[in-house]
């Protein structure tokens, strides 16, 4: 197939850069605290503040990776120029997640709503997010970024209401319990809200270019650094300072997973709506407090959904990324009028659509979670950080090398510990790895199809003692007719080589038809015959190919010869075949390189 320069538009500001990144990394504290105390009880910040040093950390070193890769920093990127095949592994790793990351959003926040039938609410609401994104990232930006202003006022209102429980909280601290391994287990049973830093590097492709710089010597820095620090600063400082806050509630306690508090069973989930209830409640009243814990509720509800959109968004930058480097197919990265994907929106919709419906609680899709990204991330960094080519300083590289190794530990750790998880990102990878095998084969078989069949060595006297000049002319037919002719008459009066491409139509191709020569096929040999008789010494050259795809065919052999002109005549067939079989013309005109003229004789 021809290479392809298609690029998506550049039009995502810092506002909506962040609000893409907040719109999954902030969703952190919605269930990271609670999970936490879960894992912990009142020991649970010594954990929480480690997760929140990580956060950071990793933060950091994906600065300097968006930096250096403004078309798209994510693992698959930034991995490929080292070795395709673990760059792959990375991909399908990521899509793996993000499949999860979209149904488990959307099943948790109508549940942190306590709606009924959550699952079919989800399915319906990751449904019109795709639908949203048909118009493009900046929209559904900017949809995220009013999402996240509410959220980040909610956030800091919340956290000015625990300022004056930080005594009480410090003096319920106990230490962590337990040997060494039973902690590491709590740790990174809580480091899942790494899941949404490569959204960031995944998006730099879509940022807006640095001023000064261009499309051929991108930089996107003056979006994505601001972005990514802004982000990581609100994650790290209110996560912390609300996981402190949180041991100032009094009678919690955990039990088989969950926590219970009193009057109030099960709160690990909406740990942020009872300290709204509880703090706010002891400062205005009982009836501010179910207030605010409900404005709570509502505003990382719909944060969730947000995280959702970046979950949609990062699949369908991911499977562009690929199909532009013919890794899955190339319909994967045709765009809409809006600079979308379309069947990449399509797919990055229906799938976690599927999965959520499938997998209806929020138990089974968390046993899904977290090797794919946490593997992704480790991967990215591993490879970052010891690329001598990349040109980062002592410092980042350092820091990024040791905040890999902590990632491949916290990596082997799930990788152990959660079979579900393991199996589910096996699964993906496997059934990804068969599918770009697949695609492979398909594309090397229409490769030599392709090929022109030229004459062999022995009827080099095809080609005309007369002088030519310039690019060639190529002209595809079916048969002897006024197409050929007017091709013939062009070549005589411009002196260009002609090139007669006869491409034998199958709709299933066997290894045999890969071989077959112009010589073998009667009709062929009669038209190549009669073109080489018409032009009498003029330069000529016969090209023949089997292929499922003539329009494919037609369109590698023009850019092959690096034809200045490709000549096709109309096709007299029903308006019915047209329908079902597609016209050819239409194809080749959609796929035909600019610098090919198309001329079309009826």
């Amino acid at each position: 197939m021809i290479a392809s320069n298609t690029k998506r538009p550049r039009n995502v500001d810092v506002p909506r850069a962040a609000a893409i990144l907040y719109g999954d990394w902030g969703t952190s504290k919605a269930y990271v605290i609670g999970l936490a105390f879960a894992v912990a009880g009142y020991s649970s910040f010594w954990l929480i503040a480690p997760m929140c040093l990580l956060t950071a950390l990793v933060g950091l070193n994906y600065i300097a990776i968006c930096r250096h890769y403004p078309d798209g920093g994510g693992v698959y990127a930034s991995v490929r120029h080292r070795s395709e095949m673990i760059s792959i592994v990375g991909a399908f790793l990521l899509v793996a997640d993000y499949i999860v990351t979209a149904a488990i959003s959307a099943l948790s926040a109508f549940q942190y709503l306590g709606v009924p039938h959550p699952e079919k609410l989800a399915a319906i609401a990751i449904a019109v997010i795709g639908v949203l994104n048909y118009f493009g990232p900046k929209h559904t930006g900017g949809l995220a970024f009013l999402i996240s202003v509410p959220t980040v006022i909610v956030v800091v209102i919340l956290s000015l209401f625990s300022l004056p429980h930080l005594g009480e909280a410090v003096h319920n601290l106990q230490p962590l319990h337990g040997g060494f391994w039973a902690n590491w287990n709590g740790f990174v049973g809580i480091v899942l809200a790494l899941s949404g830093v490569e959204a960031i590097a995944n998006a730099t492709g879509v940022m807006k270019l640095n001023p000064g710089s261009t499309d051929a010597k991108p930089s996107v820095s003056r979006t994505s650094t601001p972005a990514t620090f802004i982000v990581m600063i609100e994650v790290c400082v209110f996560t912390a300072l609300l996981g402190l806050a949180m041991n100032a509630l009094s009678g919690l306690h955990a039990s088989n997973g969950e926590v219970n508090a009193p009057g109030h069973p099960g709160v690990r989930d909406y740990m942020l709506r009872y300290m709204a209830e509880v703090f706010v409640g002891n400062s205005l009243g009982a009836t501010v407090g179910h207030i605010a814990g409900w404005a709570v509720s509502i505003v990382f509800g719909c944060l969730l959904l947000s995280a959702v959109n970046t979950a949609i968004v990062d699949l369908i930058s991911i499977q562009f990324l690929m199909s532009r480097d013919g890794e899955v197919p190339s319909a994967f990265q045709k765009l809409n009028s809006f600079g979308v994907p379309t069947l990449a929106m399509v797919m990055a919709t229906v799938v976690p659509v599927g999965l959520v419906l499938f997998v209806s609680d929020m138990a089974g899709l968390a046993d899904l979670y977290a090797v794919g990204v946490v593997g992704a991330i480790a991967t990215n960094l591993g490879a970052s950080s010891t690329d001598r080519k990349l040109p980062l300083a002592k410092w980042e590289r350092g820091l990024m090398f040791c905040t890999f190794l902590i990632m491949l530990a916290i990596e082997i750790s799930l990788f152990v510990d959660k079979p579900h998880a393991r199996v589910f990102a096996v699964t993906v990878l496997a059934v990804g790895l068969i599918l770009r095998g697949l695609v492979k084969e398909r594309k090397e078989k229409k490769t030599r199809a392709a090929e022109p069949v030229l004459a062999s060595p022995a009827s080099e006297s095809n080609i005309g003692a007369a002088a030519v000049s310039g690019s060639p002319l190529l002209c595809a037919v079916r048969g002897i007719n006024r197409t050929l002719e007017f091709a013939i008459k062009e070549a005589q009066e411009t002196r260009r080589p002609l090139y007669v491409a006869f491409i034998r139509e199958q709709p299933v191709l066997a290894e045999g038809d890969l071989a077959r020569k112009w010589q073998d096929d009667d009709e062929a040999a009669r038209i190549f015959a009669y073109a080489k008789g018409k032009l009498g010494g003029q330069a000529f050259r016969p090209c023949y190919a089997v292929s499922d795809s003539p329009a494919d065919t037609i369109v590698d052999i023009a850019a092959t010869i690096g034809a200045e002109r490709l000549i096709l005549g109309t096709q007299r067939r029903s308006v019915l075949l047209n329908v079902l079989r597609g016209n050819i013309i239409r194809r080749v005109a959609r796929l035909l390189p600019e610098q090919i003229d198309l001329v079309v004789y009826a």
